[in-house]
């Protein structure tokens, strides 16, 4: 299956994270062709600052696969991860991260920073950014323009 496929489904999780509230971020892990985990943003209603897409979608393929190490991995999430996902791609071993909206705020793959090929690091990602890009960044637009707007209707 192709990136664009994948990203694809990403972007359908990250359309459920916008329906939960969640800003609407997606990711799914992928090995050998198949899925192996998903995830969707959920700090919110899990309570938990650490429930970004890219760490559900690490816990959901650890759990499926019985084990923390995820080598041979690809990782496709709808924004460019920040440095807690980096971080923890890295750890699992994940060979490779595909996004698509980038990040220059906070993004860790060459947005704000690069700590996906940082030299202290003992592994490195392939990065590939910018794969379906556009309907990524216009969900995340939308969402905070809809919730601006909500803002200044509240007293």
């Amino acid at each position: 299956m192709s990136d664009t496929y994948w990203m694809d489904q990403a972007l359908e999780l990250a359309r459920r994270a916008e329906a939960e509230g969640e800003v609407p971020v997606g990711a799914v892990l992928v090995r050998e062709g198949l899925l192996v985990g998903e995830g969707w943003n959920r700090p919110i209603g899990a309570n938990d600052p650490t429930a970004h897409a890219e760490i559900q979608a690490l816990r959901d393929a650890s759990e499926r696969l019985g084990n923390y190490r995820l080598p041979g991995t690809t990782l496709y999430v709808t924004l460019e991860p920040c440095p807690m996902c980096v971080g923890a791609m890295i750890h699992a071993r994940v060979e490779r991260v595909v996004f698509g909206a980038s990040d220059p705020k906070t993004g860790a793959c060459g947005g704000a920073l690069d700590l996906a090929h940082h030299p202290s690091h003992n592994h490195r990602l392939i990065v590939d950014g910018g794969v379906m890009a556009e309907p990524a960044a216009e969900l995340l637009r939308t969402f905070f323009r809809r919730r601006r707007a909500e803002s200044r209707r509240s007293p």
